[in-house]
């Protein structure tokens, strides 16, 4: 499951115990502004670690309440708490007591940062949002929608509208949400012969040894068959065959007709002459 966060005890979640968890830190008593006064400065300026811990044990309770609002992913609570923890940790390390405003106020968007980018990185096999402009659309999208189903014209251009975005990416992502991952293999209780799992039908025969073999065979064999049609030509014949064809830099009909003194028309004529007599040969 999720990292541990020590030397701070009390943050990691253990594994079938959430309940208890919960109940741990919403007895927690909570910090009066005070408190948190003292604890932010004494942190801020002697980097006192016990108060870092007073700070962040006080407020995992904030976290679990943002964490529960992200549910609706299909994802552990317990994982989302334990990276809502981590954007808490963050949170106070960077907290400047100097800047007037409470604790959990500068917090939320570290936490709320922490959990977005778990659910992106977990929610799908495929990356499904990497832009900040798609981030925006995946975590407001659901939100938006008031009915079951596809958008309408009129919904997509309020979505745009309400999100700062383009029709276009709202109708892409919608896309994107409504597509599910499916297992690879057949689940192991349906009939192999039955099932509908994409082993059936995305076949690689790249790697195919009788179909590799059957390639090569043929590929030799080709090979074989051009090299034989090529010695019945005479050595101009050749020669223009193989720059024209057969090299990586290929020459031009004006590049042999001034090699071998003759119109780049009877150049023509010798390179089709030659293609015919290799084409019987191979035939043949």
């Amino acid at each position: 499951m999720a990292k541990q966060l020590a030397p701070f005890s009390g943050l990691a979640v253990p594994v079938g115990s959430l309940d208890a968890y919960l109940t741990r830190i919403n007895s927690v008593p909570m910090l009066t502004l005070e408190q948190e006064r003292e604890y932010t400065t004494n942190l801020f300026e002697n980097n006192d670690l016990e108060a870092a811990r007073k700070l962040i044990m006080s407020h995992l309770r904030f976290v679990a309440r943002i964490a529960k609002g992200y549910m609706g992913y299909g994802l552990s609570l317990a994982d989302l708490i334990q990276e809502g923890n981590v954007g808490l940790m963050k949170a106070v390390k960077r907290f400047d007591p100097r800047v007037g405003v409470r604790l959990v106020t500068f917090a939320v968007h570290w936490i709320k940062a922490e959990i977005h980018e778990y659910i992106i990185r977990n929610w799908r096999i495929v990356k499904i949002a990497t832009t900040k402009a798609q981030r925006k659309l995946f975590f407001n999208l659901r939100s938006q929608k008031k009915r079951l189903g596809w958008f309408s014209k009129a919904e997509v251009d309020a979505v745009a509208e309400d999100l700062g975005v383009k029709p276009k990416e709202v109708m892409e992502m919608e896309k994107r949400l409504n597509a599910y991952d499916a297992a690879f293999d057949a689940p192991s209780d349906q009939d192999d012969e039955t099932a509908y799992a994409p082993v059936h039908y995305l076949e690689n025969t790249d790697c195919d040894p009788a179909l590799l073999l059957e390639n090569s065979n043929t590929e030799n064999f080709q090979n074989n068959s051009l090299k034989t049609a090529m010695h019945t030509l005479d050595a101009r014949s050749q020669d223009i065959i193989a720059s024209r064809w057969l090299q990586e830099s290929k020459s031009t009909l004006h590049d042999l007709a001034a090699k071998y003194n003759v119109s780049a028309e009877r150049i023509r004529q010798l390179e089709a002459n030659a293609m015919k007599k290799i084409k019987a040969s191979i035939a043949a």
